[in-house]
């Protein structure tokens, strides 16, 4: 992998409808896209996934670009590089920054993949040529969030994912069943909880749940055992695993019986696959979860969820749920709650460069 230069781009868009949370709404969505190109002039694609404000993790797209042009990028050009995975040496004596370390990542398999003329998918072992895909609800109000299933439904989608805390999950989760008593629902907490509120939780085993995600702090996995001890519905972790340890750790001690995997979250593709492949082994159902990203990092996660642990329909859905046009062509679309997984080199989607320079905030360039 002769690399001739690296480029960084800052882009911005607005989102079609605000994603809402009880820790933040989204209106604006910024990135990092990373273009690595070799000496024949193959061009690989990543994203970093950072939100523009520490809500999600500690991470934002301006401290993710001042690791990558003052950390990561100067020590890539001071070493050779045959494979993505030599990356991970170079970079883990870099604390954390899994996302902008991500970003960096996807780029060079992106890369890889083209130059052996291999689908990503097929790279990392993928099985499926098709995968299903679900859909986060982020609305306001009850009458809101039943409007947007509505009309997920009626797209195709397979799984719908909701936002709770505990103003709102009781009356939220009730109203949804009453509506769609076969729906294949999960929550997601984002830590909204405490162990306090363990009859609480108890509550919403009545209501069927695929999982209740990362209902506890963002960095724990011991009281999360204790929590899924309490539940029959099965706990799945998020925020808390960020590393390969954290994954093998939490299985061991019973913290979930589902883990979603985001391939920013724990530092790239490599270690990715590494807690697919331990939760393979052991039984233990995965996911791939979303950023809210764009059309780079999105095709990414297509590949790595084309593995055959993937058992669960991740947060995949279609380039228009979130914008009004991508910034790759062509755009990932969902049919009859499918996505096809591409057949072409590299990540097998092409750059919309007029799109991207219409979002274009700033580019740097590096050259090896």
């Amino acid at each position: 992998m002769k690399i001739e230069k690296i480029n960084i781009k800052v882009i911005k868009m607005r989102m079609k409808t605000p994603f809402i949370t009880h820790l933040e709404t989204v209106t604006h969505r910024e990135a990092i896209i990373i273009e690595v190109i070799n000496k024949e002039g193959l061009k690989g694609y990543g994203e970093v996934v950072a939100f523009s404000s520490p809500w999600y993790t500690e991470e934002t797209i301006k401290t993710s670009y001042h690791m990558l042009k003052d950390f990561f990028i100067p020590a890539i050009q001071k070493s050779e590089i045959q494979h993505p995975n030599d990356l991970f040496p170079i970079l883990s004596r870099f604390r954390r920054n899994h996302m902008a370390k991500a970003g960096l990542e996807m780029a060079f398999w992106d890369l890889y993949a083209k130059a052996q003329n291999i689908s990503l998918s097929k790279l990392l072992g993928g099985t499926k040529q098709k995968i299903p895909s679900g859909v986060v609800v982020g609305a306001k109000t009850i009458k809101e969030a039943l409007m947007q299933i509505e009309k997920f439904l009626i797209d195709g989608y397979k799984r719908v994912k909701i936002k709770i805390s505990p103003k709102n999950d009781i009356q939220l989760v009730s109203e949804i069943r009453k509506q769609y008593p076969g729906l294949e629902l999960m929550a997601d907490a984002n830590s909204a909880y405490s162990l306090e509120q363990i009859n609480h939780l108890r509550a919403l085993d009545d209501f069927d749940l695929l999982m209740i995600e990362q209902p506890l702090q963002f960095d724990d996995i011991v009281d999360h055992a204790v929590l899924q001890r309490q539940l029959k519905t099965p706990i799945c972790l998020d925020e808390s695993i960020v590393t390969f340890d954290d994954a093998r750790k939490a299985i061991e001690l019973g913290s979930c019986r589902v883990i979603n995997i985001k391939m920013g979250r724990v530092g790239g593709i490599q270690t990715a696959k590494k807690i697919h492949d331990f939760c393979l082994e052991r039984n233990i159902p995965v996911w791939c979860g979303g950023m809210l990203e764009f059309g780079v990092s999105r095709a990414h996660n297509i590949a790595l969820a084309s593995l055959p642990g993937f058992t669960i329909a991740g947060d995949i859905s279609a380039s228009s749920r979130y914008w009004d046009e991508d910034i790759i062509s062509p755009e990932v679309t969902v049919s009859r709650g499918m996505i096809d997984v591409p057949a072409e080199p590299g990540i097998g989607f092409h750059i919309n460069e007029k799109r991207l320079k219409e979002v274009l905030v700033t580019e740097e360039c590096f050259h090896l």
